[in-house]
């Protein structure tokens, strides 16, 4: 019923409009519908649209945990003041019949482009994916006479949408965030990491063979307090070497990684059982970016 109402109140301030004021609408010809994927890595997957005259939009997911997705409109011409835009789904002129259907409503902030979050993000990819036109409908804010429509042509669409969801598919399942800062345990009196600890560092440079923005690496390394003072020193510049090699062989510059083995110094459990000590025995990394 509510969508119904939306269709209704559309269609009657369309009917309005076109009575009282001009309505410049924005959209790509069939002929020169073009689609492309940009940013195409495993941090990030960009899908972008030409809007001759208006800008461009993008559909954007990045490495994370969770799928997620995000649609950008970048207008030569930013808002001038808040704004509500009207976005919904348009059959083209090969559908005869077909009702437009509502799919968001878009904040247009002043200097600012507009955005969708997933839902709707994702509903305009599998509306476009069915032949409609996501359409974009708001009071200009240059003209208090005309309304500005701005459609996504659907041709040329599918076949380039497939390459981009291969490309959404392929992203990393984690995040810089998710390894910015990491714990690396070692077993007694090694430089061998735990299991757990070698996914951690397969993850890190898995990462960092995709990422080309990192500034800094500090590689931190600690051990338990058995041993002897100076061999735990040498033992804990050890493990930090080994894992500042593992890097530089993925590519990362050997002057961009410091390095400072503390031995037994900053213990962050005491080493009185045997939990406790596997605690001391660490590399800490720390990643900057810029």
């Amino acid at each position: 019923m509510v969508s119904k109402l939306k269709y209704v109140v559309l269609v009657g301030l369309l009917s309005s409009l076109s009575t009282h004021a001009a309505m410049r609408q924005y959209s790509a010809t069939i002929e020169s519908s073009n689609w492309k994927v940009d940013n195409k890595s495993r941090l990030q997957c960009t899908l972008n649209h030409e809007l001759p005259g208006y800008g461009e939009a993008f559909f954007t997911s990045v490495a994370s945990k969770q799928l997620n997705m995000e649609f950008e409109l970048d207008m030569y011409s930013l808002p001038n003041k808040f704004e509500i835009a009207s976005v919904y789904s348009v059959p083209p002129n090969w559908m005869p019949g077909a009702a437009p259907k509502p799919i968001a409503d878009m904040s247009l902030r002043k200097q600012y482009n507009g955005d969708l979050p997933q839902d709707a993000a994702w509903t305009m990819l599998s509306e476009l994916e069915k032949g409609y036109w996501p359409t974009i409908y708001y009071q200009d804010w240059y003209n208090k006479y005309d309304t500005v429509s701005v459609a996504l042509n659907a041709s040329n669409f599918t076949g380039v949408y497939r390459d981009f969801v291969k490309c959404v598919s392929n992203l990393l399942p984690y995040n810089f965030d998710d390894i910015a800062y990491t714990v690396l345990s070692y077993k007694n009196n090694s430089t061998e990491l735990t299991k757990y600890s070698q996914k951690r560092l397969i993850m890190i440079g898995e990462y960092l063979k995709e990422d080309s923005e990192l500034e800094l690496v500090l590689l931190d390394g600690y051990t338990d307090s058995y041993g002897g003072r100076w061999n735990n020193e040498q033992l804990s510049i050890r493990r930090a070497d080994e894992v500042k090699n593992y890097l530089t062989a993925l590519g990362v510059p050997e002057e961009r990684i410091q390095l400072t083995g503390h031995g037994e110094k900053r213990h962050i459990a005491p080493n009185d059982t045997r939990e406790n000590r596997a605690q001391n025995r660490r590399v800490v990394v720390r990643l900057s970016k810029s």
